[in-house]
């Protein structure tokens, strides 16, 4: 198969530094055989990559991952497993929160020029619990256009298998490490009337389970592990029996994601959880129902569960 080159019409500033890169392939191979990709307009553009397997990317990253004249990554080792598996031979630049404030001016810099500069994260998309957005602001200050290519995130993968209300939602990145600041910040989240998504390490995993089930009492929780690996693991229950689950668990690897229920609306009188519960049994099973009113209320499917076969005994 013939590949088919293209001709890059270069603004006038930026002709000379791209010289040195015009016999450079901008193509890309997502199906083993190379595409070329059209030029770009100049600009930023965030694109999400995979939080695990590597078939998770768009076909529209694909192409402006080749595009580009630089991809801007937390950690180049791990973006070039990514350009590598579908032959895409852009060069690579660290950008993370360690060399930010060194790395940022370069990059407006080449905006500047005419290049067209590609943000990823290491999984996921840019920005989520990441510098990101200081870049955005000194490019949209510079006078540059932002594009996201959206795709794969953690915290919407989780929130898709937590199985909890996703009308609202809270996101809060890492808890303090630390037992007394944990427990602070987790008595200030107490209230928020929303479902919390948390990131959390394997090493505290056990931990901050603990100290979320005292500060927030039996909410319905998942912890999520992992998502679109191999060992993929999903775990629903509420707060005690996960912390439980994972006490003293200091062998759990890899990424994790917390989601838990928002607090039960305070109005709802026993009479109330017995009306629903009620309601939910005369058209589903027990399984069901439970689910049902646990998500309706944000009460732990162990509480809704007992509750509910104190009602089937009922005459």
């Amino acid at each position: 198969m013939t590949q088919r080159r293209i001709i890059i019409t270069v603004p006038a500033m930026a002709k000379e530094r791209h010289d040195d890169q015009a016999e450079r392939s901008r193509s890309y191979s997502p199906f083993g055989s190379a595409i070329e990709a059209p030029r770009a307009e100049a600009g930023l553009y965030l694109v999400a990559t995979p939080i695990g397997n590597l078939g998770d990317i768009s076909l529209r990253a694909l192409e402006l991952l080749a595009a580009a004249d630089v991809i801007a990554c937390e950690d180049t080792r791990v973006t070039r497993k990514l350009t590598e598996r579908y032959g895409i031979a852009t060069p690579l630049m660290a950008y993370h929160e360690h060399n930010a404030g060194e790395a940022r001016p370069k990059i407006i810099a080449k905006l500047d020029e005419g290049q067209v500069v590609a943000l990823v994260s290491d999984a996921g998309t840019p920005l989520i619990s990441d510098p990101g957005y200081k870049l955005v602001r000194a490019t949209v200050e510079a006078g540059h256009p932002v594009t996201a290519l959206p795709g794969a995130s953690a915290v919407m993968g989780a929130l898709n298998v937590a199985g909890l209300p996703t009308d609202r939602f809270f996101f809060e990145g890492f808890l303090p490490p630390k037992h007394v600041g944990r427990q602070k910040r987790i008595a200030e989240l107490s209230a928020i009337p929303a479902t919390l998504v948390l990131f959390e390490s394997g090493p505290r995993l056990g931990d901050a389970l603990a100290d979320l089930a005292q500060g927030l009492g039996p909410r319905a929780a998942a912890v999520c592990r992992e998502l679109t690996k191999l060992h993929e693991e999903v775990r629903r229950d509420d707060l005690s029996a996960l912390a439980q689950h994972y006490a003293g668990d200091a062998e759990t690897r890899g990424e994790i994601v917390i989601v838990i229920a928002p607090p039960a609306e305070e109005q709802m009188s026993a009479g109330d959880l017995d009306a629903l519960l009620r309601s939910a049994l005369a058209r589903v099973s027990v399984k069901d129902a439970v689910g049902e009113v646990a998500l309706a209320t944000g009460r732990s499917r162990r509480e809704v569960y007992q509750r509910a076969l104190e009602l089937e005994k009922e005459p």
